[in-house]
């Protein structure tokens, strides 16, 4: 039971920060939408809504992540990827009326300068996200390392700030130009590392 009030609270705060940001969330309210006693909140999180709100954007950024290999795992191409993630954004903020974004970014946003254990919790997440999408981009796409780095936050910085946009201008154009241009460096760079490949000079075992 015990766990499942945690569950709850953790649950109510995610949703909370991805409509409406930290600032604007408070307690109670993450109490009344987890159907939670009161006192609960501070039995299990001691440290009050910092704790919670931390805890909250660490479960977020590991069902973000989810969204990597759903997408890119079934598509021929990393660029075909990329578009199709983007496009699954565009869809969904559509489907939420403009209201469901990154909760990463708005928590972001809104408390790197004023709450350093909410700046490192949003920290850990964008850094995680970096390595799923790189080894991602290695394996699927073939990049080297630093390329496959490189890439990921171009897309992840391209995805936020196009989020950005759309909400303000109630438009999924920022998505599609930012998916287009990211799925065009994707090209690029697989181009640029083929032809690199290409020119390696081959190994001669039977040399010696």
């Amino acid at each position: 039971m015990a766990t499942d009030t945690r569950t709850r609270i953790l649950d109510a705060s995610a949703a909370l920060l991805a409509r409406q940001g930290y600032n604007a969330t408070g307690v109670k309210q993450i109490v009344t939408e987890a159907k939670a006693p009161f006192g609960s909140v501070y039995h299990h999180f001691p440290g009050g809504k910092q704790e919670i709100g931390a805890a909250a954007v660490v479960i977020s950024g590991k069902l973000y992540e989810q969204l990597i290999p759903a997408v890119f795992d079934n598509t021929p191409d990393l660029p075909t990827g990329v578009r199709w993630f983007f496009n699954g954004a565009a869809q969904h903020l559509v489907e939420t009326d403009f209201a469901d974004a990154c909760p990463i970014a708005t928590v972001a946003l809104e408390t790197a300068s004023t709450s350093e254990q909410m700046r490192e919790a949003c920290a850990a997440v964008f850094n995680s996200w970096i390595a799923a999408g790189s080894e991602m981009q290695q394996t699927r796409g073939g990049l080297s390392p630093e390329s496959a780095r490189r890439l990921t936050i171009a897309m992840i910085a391209a995805l936020e700030g196009a989020f950005v946009l759309a909400r303000a201008q109630r438009s999924v154009e920022p998505l599609e130009v930012a998916g287009e241009l990211v799925a065009e460096a994707a090209e690029r760079e697989q181009s640029l590392g083929q032809r690199a490949v290409s020119r390696a000079p081959a190994s001669d075992e039977t040399s010696g």
